[in-house]
């Protein structure tokens, strides 16, 4: 089951543009992370689209 706290938490961290300052101000180890990170979240919100998708339309 998803935790609906942290996804609120992290859309919170996104919208208020501390992702991007943190970003802005972190070590290139850090960076590639966060983007690393990005990519990944990216990936499963593809997966969500496609689930909800397939429920919604029962394929």
């Amino acid at each position: 089951m998803l935790n609906e706290e942290y996804l609120r938490e992290l859309e919170q961290y996104i919208a208020s543009g501390r992702m991007e300052q943190e970003f802005a101000c972190a070590p290139e180890q850090q960076r590639l992370t966060m983007l690393d990170q990005l990519e990944k979240l990216m990936d499963v919100a593809e997966l969500a689209d496609q689930a909800v998708t397939r429920i919604i339309f029962k394929k």
